[in-house]
């Protein structure tokens, strides 16, 4: 086998740790965490998988077995760090491992749903015996979002360098939407993106569509991408990737399909197959899998101009509201007596999420309110205006 460069393309990785050269990784992350779903309150993920899959390197791709991943999530209303790694066992008592970050920002409103973002992401691959290679992207970017998704274009630098050359650099810019049709727990979440890359040897474009699907234990996640370039031909790509919650803290990780080269870090199209089990920091949320209460979305009273919003909380000392029609700030109710809180909202007509922080201590989602998660883990509950 040659000396490769090797890098783990699996799913059963973090998901996304298939690193293609236009960090498709963070779209997932931004999605989720970015503009129309951030959690209300910051939240730490982390979780560590074994498991068996296929290894590229330059030249062509190998099986590796027992590797190891942990990972690694901190999100918030504003910020959100992802880090994640591998170590696998190539043949030839060969080790690889990998190691990749992203960080991830956003201002408040700048105007209407208007925000401004950034994003940087870093990669790297070694061998035990011999090469090592690295990717640096960034990326500044104007969001609008709305309840049920929004846009986003934005354009950086990205550079990469494998050992024994030369560091290569580009401008790589991007357009992407997302979405999520309806506010039921198994809508799926949708994302597309196309980026036009000035690389030194000419341009090249990738567009990607991906949907990831949340329903009871299961996770499933489909993309598929393509890059046309006049230089080096147009190529395609997909894959599909299965999580199954086996227990609220153990999921079992089934992936598939192929990858786009990397130019950056030199590493060529290849299929790849993976199969692993992962242990989780936090349980995973119980949805869908035993009898659920019917429960329906806060239904705000309208008065005037203004809609209303009122909560029993016993014994509670303060209760503030976030929501996303405001970008998650906290914002004091007023107490009525007989443990009732209040707010008047300025809101238009509309399905919106919710939660609220008592005793500036504890987010919680009202009792009998109709919840959908946030992405991360976490629940927000539904408020509609009629």
């Amino acid at each position: 086998m040659p000396r490769p460069y090797v890098f783990p393309t699996c799913s059963f990785f973090p998901r996304d740790v298939a690193f293609a050269p236009v960090t498709r990784g963070t779209l997932a992350l931004l999605v989720a965490a970015g503009v129309a779903a951030a959690p209300a309150v910051a939240q730490i993920d982390a979780s560590v998988g074994l498991g068996v899959g296929t290894v590229r390197y330059p030249g062509g791709a190998s099986f590796g077995s027992a590797v190891l991943s942990p990972a690694f999530r901190y999100a918030s209303p504003a910020f959100a760090i992802d880090v994640s790694g591998a170590v696998a066992s190539l043949p030839g008592s060969v080790w690889s491992s990998q190691a990749r970050a992203s960080f991830w920002g956003v201002t408040q409103p700048l105007a209407g749903a208007l925000r401004l973002g950034g994003e940087a992401t870093l990669a790297g691959t070694t061998l035990s015996d011999d090469g090592s290679t690295g990717a640096a992207h960034g990326m500044a970017e104007l969001l609008w979002s709305a309840a049920a998704g929004g846009v986003g274009v934005g354009a950086g630098p990205s550079t990469g360098l494998i050992s024994g050359g030369l560091p290569v650099v580009a401008l790589h810019t991007r357009a992407r939407a997302w979405w999520r049709p309806g506010d039921a727990p198994g809508a799926p979440d949708l994302q597309l993106a196309l980026e036009p890359t000035r690389f030194p040897d000419g341009w090249f474009t990738d567009a990607s569509v991906g949907a990831t699907l949340e329903h009871g234990r299961a996770v499933v996640s489909v993309s598929i991408a393509g890059r046309i370039a006049a230089a080096h031909g147009s190529k395609a790509a997909g894959s599909v990737s299965l999580q199954w919650f086996v227990a609220p803290r153990v999921s079992v990780e089934l992936g598939g399909g192929s990858s786009l080269n990397d130019p950056y870090q030199d590493l060529p199209r290849a299929g790849f197959i993976s199969l692993g089990v992962r242990l989780h920091r936090s349980p995973r949320p119980a949805v869908g899998d035993a009898p659920a209460m019917k429960l329906s979305p806060l239904v705000a009273e309208i008065r005037g101009d203004s809609v209303v919003v009122r909560f029993r909380m016993p014994g509670a000392r303060s209760v503030a509201i976030a929501g996303d029609w405001n970008g998650w700030e906290q914002v004091a109710l007023r107490p009525l007596g007989d443990d009732v809180w209040e707010k008047t909202l300025a809101l238009r007509r509309g399905i919106y999420h919710f939660n609220l922080l008592v005793d500036w201590s504890d987010w919680v989602v009202p009792n009998g309110v109709a919840t959908v998660s946030d992405g991360l883990g976490g629940m927000v509950a539904v408020l509609v205006v009629p």
